[in-house]
C-alpha cells in the first residue's frame, strides 16, 4: 500500500530531472542560454545541478519501495 506513492513520487523525480538534463545539454551544445537574462555558465551549472539531484531523488525513491 505505502509502495505506490514511493512509486509515483519516484517516477515525476526521474521524468523531471531526465527532461531538465536533456534540455541543459541540449542549450548547452548550441551556445544558447539555458535561461533568458542569467550567465550562460552560471544557469547551465545551476540546471545540471538541479537536474542530477533530481535524478538523485528519484532513485532514492524507487529504492525505498
Amino acid at each position: 500500500m505505502e509502495s505506490g506513492p514511493a512509486i509515483f513520487t519516484g517516477t515525476v523525480f526521474c521524468l523531471f530531472g531526465a527532461g531538465l538534463l536533456a534540455w541543459t545539454v541540449s542549450r548547452a551544445r548550441q551556445h544558447r542560454p539555458v535561461a533568458l537574462g542569467v550567465n550562460r555558465v552560471a544557469s547551465t551549472t545551476v540546471a545540471g545541478t538541479v537536474a542530477t539531484v533530481s535524478l538523485a531523488l528519484g532513485a532514492w525513491c524507487f529504492t525505498r519501495l
